[in-house]
């Protein structure tokens, strides 16, 4: 062993963590699936009470039922007069989703539930809306309506939001048929809903379309006898505007902007177009040359190409002549050659920088001269396209008014033909496919689907209860977690026994001793000489397993022919001679009191081949008194002649100063954490009183670890039989 290269306490840990789990980060998802195995009975109880609830509201519903009707909606493209027939040429027809989406629209409107309201005289009917279950206080007295016109007008109101509320509509896709359904507790109640509002619909349609036709023949008869008289009038005063001004244009074709003739536009509107576009070009060649004048410094705005060109020149010089210097004087000929250079090459910088702002300034005065006589040109050609424009408003306005009337005129007389034509013979775009049916079952609730629901929302609730349930944890409970929260190397697990840790430890076939074989061959990596020659293992608090953790890696050292010396160091609480059945006479107490002056006497020799251990002796006033004196260190070094390794099973750490005194004085410290015992924050504040004290923190090992508890991926067994400490042992035995 001692032929094995050294490594660092990191990279022993990496050994050990390799050796125990599979290695690496956990991915989410097995992390999750983890904490849903350890909190198993949160999740299940949330799902068991979502369920029946589920099942107790289903049972307490009431009972409703839903009646359907299909409806077809066609395009209104049909009458008796075209030469196909009453059918639409299905090829010509196409589909307007607006016009559809307009008919869903007109389904729900509260006109249309106000007519079915009336039809059914809903509004006179108590029962009606006591069994939606409103508020009738206002609307009837002694179960009869109130008397007056705004009484009657909430009482259809309010019965047409109750429909509105349970009536629902369903396109098809694709089609030209819609569903209707209407849902109540009563299924024959459902049923004449859904049969009056598909009545009502139709007639509602048809009355729609004859009122619009009727009111727009009357409409179009009226505008077009107006505007005849009026296309008359304007095109009298625009012949004779013309001839009075001597304003003679060609027809026109297309409407111009600007109040120019329509399709024409003058010679100087064009120049004045032109130069105003000219204008804005200087404009902002006069702004560039302008922000280049005033950064003439910066070399990106210089117009001169050779500045950079000599300003690199210059710090290559400049690096060089540095160079130079700091191996010559001043005065050396090259340093002064450079340094001449330099001067050069500045005089060359200065001259070309006045040469780079001469030509900006020359490139600003231009784009002023330039923007200058353009203004005036601009100015100018206003005066003659003002002219123009005044003799042409009072023609434009009469031209446009004719355009306008004439187009107006031909576009209502081309509707009032079609109007006349097909105006009170086109057929009903609006009919029912499927009648409603009288309900055999109720539509609500759904057994099925709400138990489902329920086993969602369990299923959601019993998740984040557990995840709740794992943040409010605080114990470390899992290797990963380790190296994350204290900074420190794993160095090894220790799973749960059901057997006394003495008797499990006898059988080396047993999963703690191959978990503590496991650990003693990680050690081997925490220095140059292996397993250090003394160190202490300690503990958060008492009962973590530090001592059996000490007894145990001593004996297994001592399995390797290795002189091992077990010391009690826990003074307060010892517990090695009761794992040794011997009394706790005298020990290490004696010694460091100055009662002993050689530790021979001390030492004992256990029943395991080179194992030796010393008691802790009486309990001592003062424990830290007695490890900050220099006996302790003079104790160290005599036994360390005498045994290959001394195995120290110091005190806990939390609220004694002992741990830290004696991790002080020697080679290192194992620190002990007990699986789903040790909370994160103490183990934090311990290792970090151990580092406060410049202890050699070797690296942690995590005992009674249960791999049912632990996350998902840690959960193999330990024994030969498995990718455990089985095959760990006898990898190291080999």
């Amino acid at each position: 062993m001692n032929n094995l290269p050294s490594l660092s306490v990191r990279d022993a840990a990496t050994f050990g963590r390799d050796a125990e789990a599979h290695g690496g980060a956990m991915p989410i998802i097995t992390r999750y699936l983890s904490i849903a195995r350890r909190r198993k009975w949160y999740i299940a109880g949330a799902i068991a009470v979502a369920l029946l609830l589920g099942l107790v509201i289903t049972l307490l519903m009431t009972p409703k039922y839903t009646a359907f009707a299909t409806l077809e909606i066609q395009r209104e493209t049909r009458n008796f007069t075209q030469v196909q027939g009453a059918q639409a040429d299905e090829q010509s027809a196409s589909i307007d989703q607006e016009f559809y989406e307009t008919q869903y629209g007109l389904l729900r409107t509260s006109q249309q539930a106000n007519a079915v309201v009336e039809a059914l005289r809903l509004q006179d009917d108590p029962a009606f809306f006591e069994r939606f279950g409103a508020d009738t206080s206002e609307l009837f007295l002694n179960g009869r309506p109130i008397g007056g016109n705004r009484t009657r007008t909430a009482r259809v109101d309010a019965a047409s939001d109750i429909l509105l509320d349970h009536f629902n509509v369903s396109p098809e896709r694709l089609s030209r048929l819609v569903r209707i359904s209407f849902t109540s507790p009563d299924p024959v109640f459902s049923k004449r809903v859904v049969d009056a509002w598909s009545a009502q619909f139709v007639s509602v349609t048809l009355a729609r379309r004859f009122e619009a036709t009727a009111y727009a023949r009357k409409f179009l008869e009226q505008r077009l006898g107006q505007l005849r008289t009026r296309i008359d009038q304007s095109e009298r005063q625009l012949v004779a505007y013309a001839a009075q001004q001597g304003i003679v244009n060609l027809p026109a074709t297309t409407p111009a902007q600007g109040g120019e003739l329509s399709g024409e536009r003058s010679l100087a509107a064009d120049d004045l177009a032109t130069l105003n576009r000219e204008l804005s070009r200087a404009i902002a060649e006069r702004i560039e040359a302008e922000s280049r004048l005033g950064a003439v410094g910066n070399e990106q705005n210089s117009a001169s190409s050779a500045l950079p060109r000599l300003r690199e020149r210059r710090a290559e010089l400049a690096a060089d002549y540095a160079r130079t210097i700091t191996q010559f004087k001043p005065d050396y000929p090259p340093a002064e050659a450079q340094r001449n250079q330099i001067a050069q090459i500045d005089r060359a910088i200065i001259a070309e920088e006045g040469r780079s702002r001469s030509v900006v300034r020359d490139t600003y005065d231009a784009s002023v001269k330039r923007e200058r006589e353009l203004r005036a040109q601009v100015s100018t050609l206003k005066d003659n396209v003002l002219d123009t424009r005044r003799r042409s408003i009072q023609y434009n306005i009469f031209q446009r008014d004719t355009d306008t009337n004439r187009q107006l005129y031909d576009a209502l007389l081309q509707r009032y033909k079609e109007i006349g034509v097909a105006g009170g013979v086109g057929v009903n775009n609006i009919s029912v496919v499927d009648p409603a049916e009288l309900p055999d079952k109720p539509s609500s609730p759904r057994l099925l689907l709400n138990m489902f629901v329920a086993l969602l929302l369990g299923s959601a609730v019993g998740v984040g209860l557990a995840i709740a349930m794992e943040q409010i944890d605080e114990a470390i409970g899992d290797p990963s977690e380790v190296e994350e929260l204290l900074e420190t190397p794993l160095l090894g697990t220790i799973p749960v026994t059901d057997q006394q840790p003495v008797e499990a430890l006898s059988d080396r076939k047993s999963d703690l001793s191959e978990a503590y074989l496991s650990l003693r061959t990680t050690l081997s990596f925490a220095t140059d000489h292996g397993v250090p020659r003394v160190f202490a293992v300690t503990s958060t608090r008492a009962g973590e397993g530090k001592s059996t953790t000490s007894y145990a890696l001593a004996r297994s050292l001592a399995r390797q022919n290795r002189r091992t010396l077990l010391i009690d160091a826990d003074m307060r609480s010892p517990s090695v001679h009761h794992e040794m059945k011997v009394r706790n006479e005298v020990g290490l107490s004696n010694y460091l009191s100055g009662g002993v002056d050689a530790a021979a006497p001390l030492v004992r020799e256990s029943d395991h081949d080179g194992l030796f251990f010393m008691s802790a002796g009486p309990q001592p006033p003062s424990a830290p008194e007695l490890l900050s004196g220099e006996r302790f260190l003079v104790l160290l070094n005599e036994l360390k002649a005498q045994f290959d390794h001394i195995v120290l099973d110091a005190p806990p750490v939390m609220g004694l100063a002992d741990a830290p005194l004696i991790a002080s004085q020697i080679e290192g410290i194992l620190f002990v954490i007990e699986s789903h015992g040790t909370k994160k924050s103490m183990a934090r504040v311990a290792i970090g009183r151990l580092r406060a004290a410049n202890a050699s923190i070797l690296g942690v090992v995590l005992t009674k670890f249960d791999e049912k508890r632990a996350h998902y991926g840690y959960g193999y067994n330990y024994g030969a039989s498995g990718y455990g400490y089985g095959n760990q042992s006898r990898d190291a035995r080999s």
